[in-house]
């Protein structure tokens, strides 16, 4: 799966920028509050306008504090997956329930200094796990190889019957990086600069998704 993210996006022609990422499987969308992260985005009335205007599946990414005030409002826009961050939510085990009950998947994300292992059981009430590549907060930074190591292990967990998440995975990704982490087993790749940056974002998108099925079906 390739999620494009709109942070790479030209932010005063969102409606056309969405429309340009044929064959896109989610749309992934970066809410920053300037207090969680430095970095300050766009929050719920923008993505509410976005939903009017795309059918892709909208992939909504919380780097926010307080999610568990906040995320519900995104999963009863309509947003198909949101996703919390576990350094900030407070009972992340409720909030995933209570996103499910609104009608969205739940997603957990950590940072690429937050290891895995606290999390796996927390992980067994939510849908997605996204690992970051990339410190949280700003677009165009350069990959992380070392979180690849939790994408092994998440690759175990799910692959062994002890945890049922798409593994996803956030920053940096490009048609050189999608080959490693492909292979550490994930399932959906974020890529913002490497799709929005192209002359042609749909032709992009399926490249970088042939490249990864290449991979993922060699493994």
């Amino acid at each position: 799966m390739i999620a494009p993210s709109i942070l790479s996006a030209d932010f005063a022609r969102l409606a056309d920028e969405l429309a340009a990422i044929v064959g896109a499987d989610w749309v992934h969308v970066d809410v920053m509050d300037a207090h969680f992260v430095p970095n300050l985005t766009l929050g719920l009335p923008v993505v509410e306008a976005l939903l009017k205007v795309t059918d892709i599946p909208m992939d909504c990414h919380l780097m926010i504090d307080d999610p568990d005030r906040w995320a519900i409002g995104y999963a009863e826009a309509g947003a198909h997956n949101v996703t919390v961050h576990a350094e900030a939510a407070g009972d992340p085990v409720k909030l995933a329930k209570d996103l499910r009950a609104a009608g969205a998947k739940a997603g957990l994300s950590i940072k690429p200094g937050t290891p895995l292992e606290p999390w796996v059981d927390v992980l067994k009430h939510y849908d997605t796990l996204l690992v970051m590549s990339v410190e949280p907060g700003f677009g165009g930074q350069s990959f992380i190889p070392e979180v690849l190591d939790k994408v092994r292990q998440a690759r175990r967990l799910v692959d062994t019957g002890h945890l049922n998440v798409l593994v996803e995975i956030d920053g940096g990704i490009n048609s050189d990086t999608i080959d490693l982490a492909a292979e550490a087993g994930v399932d959906c790749f974020v890529a913002g600069s490497a799709v929005y940056n192209a002359d042609d974002p749909g032709k992009a998108i399926s490249a970088l998704r042939d490249r990864a099925a290449r991979i993922r079906g060699g493994a």
